[in-house]
């Protein structure tokens, strides 16, 4: 891809943290380490249930005195108000700035180096009153920018980019086997884990203890991965997310999302491997599937 690209991620809005207690009140409840925040880098996270399971998946990026939340929009009130519970007597003040920013996905050759940026996970730079980053999970996905709503179209274009569908985004995000929230992250069940969050940058193995720690230590340390969220080419109409997989009428796993022939499916490592070994597809509804292991997995 070459030509320079700006997706209106419309699915996406923006909290805002300030106050004096912002970096550690959240140091203490997602799944990364705050403090990497900055000026120069931008930080992807979860937010989990207290037996570690997903809730909220966020970026981080610093704007002035404050900590903007790239968050699922849909799921923002949701969010503001688990933050709000923890809140207490820390010195912090929340709220949804999703009227005032937008979010945009920016594709294309040379997009990083446009902006002064090296191809490097999760690097910022101001940009037009905002911020942009490479995205801190891949750069294969591009960069990311959190920008004033009222000043992002003229200033990306100013800039060379060009605007494009959300289509172009969700076919590169999920070739690239990359969960896009709570399309592929069933709530209060989805492990970070089985869903790519440790080689996706999204976990601080380092950091102090945060909301659902023991659960994502536990998994790591002992094992216990047997599925994993991987990419899927489909052959037959789309299999809409929650179908059951199956390889030889055993259970192999669920679809998520997808689009135009590929997807996204939690899929048994075992069965996974099974069918490669047959050199057979997994079954979804009336569909075929033949999963895909993304580069950069380890498993």
């Amino acid at each position: 891809m070459t030509e320079r690209l700006s997706v209106p991620l419309e699915s996406r809005g923006v909290l805002t943290v300030a106050g004096a207690d912002r970096r550690a009140f959240l140091q203490g409840l997602v799944s990364n380490d705050v403090e990497l925040a900055a000026a120069d880098r931008a930080v992807h996270a979860a937010f989990l249930t207290p037996q570690g399971r997903y809730l909220h998946d966020l970026f981080i990026v610093e704007i002035g005195e404050a900590l903007l939340l790239d968050a699922e929009a849909a799921r923002r009130q949701d969010l503001l108000r688990r933050l709000s519970m923890y809140r207490l007597r820390s010195k912090v003040t929340l709220a949804d700035a999703s009227g005032e920013w937008t979010v945009r996905a920016l594709l294309g050759g040379g997009a990083a180096a446009s902006f002064g940026l090296p191809d490097e996970a999760g690097r910022a730079a101001p940009f037009a009153g905002g911020v942009v980053f490479v995205d801190p999970r891949l750069p294969g996905l591009g960069l990311r920018a959190v920008l004033p709503r009222d000043a992002a179209e003229a200033a990306l274009a100013g800039h060379g980019f060009m605007p494009a569908p959300f289509a172009v985004y969700d076919r590169l995000r999920l070739g690239l086997g990359v969960p896009d929230g709570s399309r592929d992250l069933p709530v209060e069940k989805a492990i970070l884990l089985e869903s790519g969050f440790d080689e996706l940058n999204g976990i601080d193995w380092k950091k102090g203890c945060y909301m659902g720690q023991e659960l994502t230590a536990r998994t790591k340390y002992r094992g216990l991965v047997r599925k994993r969220l991987m990419p899927v080419a489909i052959d037959g109409p789309a299999p809409p997310p929650g179908t059951p997989l199956t390889f030889d009428g055993q259970d192999a796993g669920e679809m998520r999302s997808s689009f135009d022939g590929i997807g996204l499916a939690l899929v048994r490592l075992e069965a996974a491997e099974a069918a490669a070994k047959a050199a057979r597809p997994i079954e979804a509804g009336e569909a075929r599937l033949v999963p895909q292991r993304p580069e950069w997995a380890k498993f």
